[in-house]
């Protein structure tokens, strides 16, 4: 088993992926004074990126898989040195020879259950719109206006098969027309393309953007902002464009339209977490803050990093199938940060998010202090 990947490959990898650190990068580490693993142990992209531009990466090393893809480096970035790209050349390569070291040892089932199941649980496909039984959800047919893609996470996790049916319930009460794809839907890929692996990336994607086609869509509804950046910004490289709204941008255009109506007061201090997909990475920071601030009784106050400074949860670039130790979970941060605000209720629009601050929330002792909500599940419960 090879540790040190070739020079030349590395260099490959790094040129073909879009990365410019092999030319760019002056080891300013700017990247490492605003890279979240440093708020809990200590970690060092500078160093990463020059091992990457001399080809003396060990793809062994847990380092290669500690990188959220939160944007956070790249956004702050003198050079414009693309370390996302870089990141996801290397892990292509340890992918390349079966190299899944420590905490990232599940990637290797994920990408069974995505290529047998087309989830990363390797749950029954044919499962799949079990979360919509009683809810009177139809089957996406042609000349629908919405298709709602709810994601795996929502339709196959308990928690989070919440935030599918309150989404539905809204969309039903806005008399939105929308249907589901049920097992015809796969993953869209996201995570497991960051993990390095392009090949199931691939799979899915394309399987995706024939049954899209095939069936009709024109317009598809997300909840979760990794299906939102994979969709609108990485299926154009197959030459397929559709129209790709999240479900906070919806909410707020279904309110300011007067097809939503709230109705009841939420007498509760809430802050609002940004996930790096819906945020940093593509720019939608406005419209979930509004949908809060029109709920009368609501009283919404930020968090100490919001915005374009928001805190990674700790689950993009497919850590959310990957064991972080409990002191080193960035959620942690996060959950306390909500508590030092005085919030009651520390509200998201990402399912990587929720999963990560429910867990905090529980393992810190935090559970009769906070609640972990998606936006949606709030406006279910006003309108």
């Amino acid at each position: 088993m090879e540790t040190v990947a070739p020079f030349k490959e590395v260099i490959d990898e790094v040129k073909e992926s879009g990365g410019q650190a092999v030319t760019f990068c002056y080891q300013c580490g700017k990247c490492d004074t605003v890279c979240p693993w440093n708020n809990v142990t200590s970690f060092s992209m500078r160093k990463l990126i020059r091992e990457a531009t001399f080809g003396l990466s060990e793809i062994e090393r847990d380092e290669i898989w500690r990188c959220t893809t939160c944007g956070k480096c790249p956004q702050r970035c003198p050079r414009d040195v693309k370390q996302i790209d870089d990141m996801v050349a290397l892990r292509r390569i340890a992918t390349k020879y079966g190299v899944f070291a420590g905490p990232v040892k599940p990637y290797r089932t994920v990408s069974s259950g995505l290529t047998s199941q087309g989830n990363p649980f390797n749950e029954d496909r044919k499962t799949r719109a079990a979360w919509a039984e009683g809810l009177s959800v139809k089957q996406f047919a042609e000349g629908m206006e919405f298709l709602y893609f709810p994601g795996c996470y929502l339709c196959y996790d308990p928690r989070l098969k919440k935030v599918a049916k309150a989404t539905a319930t809204v969309l039903q009460k806005a008399g939105v027309d929308f249907g589901i794809l049920g097992e015809k839907e796969n993953c869209c890929g996201e995570s497991i393309r960051k993990t390095g692996n392009e090949e199931v990336f691939k799979r899915l994607a394309k399987e995706n953007i024939k049954t899209f086609i095939d069936s009709g869509v024109k317009k598809i509804l997300v909840s979760s902002p990794h299906c939102y950046h994979t969709f609108k910004n990485e299926y154009p490289e197959f030459r397929a464009n559709f129209d790709i709204i999240h479900i906070s941008q919806y909410l707020f255009e279904l309110i300011n339209e007067g097809r939503l109506t709230i109705t009841k007061a939420y007498e509760k201090k809430v802050t609002y977490h940004d996930p790096c997909y819906l945020g940093r990475h593509n720019g939608i920071f406005d419209e979930p803050r509004e949908v809060l601030k029109k709920i009368p009784g609501l009283e919404l106050v930020e968090l100490p990093e919001s915005r374009l400074d928001s805190l990674c949860c700790g689950m993009g670039g497919g850590r959310v199938w990957a064991e972080t130790e409990k002191h080193e979970r960035f959620s942690n941060i996060r959950v306390e940060q909500a508590l030092g605000v005085g919030a009651r209720e520390l509200v998201t629009a990402c399912p990587y998010c929720i999963t990560a601050l429910e867990d905090s929330r529980l393992v810190m002792n935090h559970a009769d202090e906070i609640e972990i909500k998606d936006i949606t599940e709030i406006v279910q419960e006003v309108i």
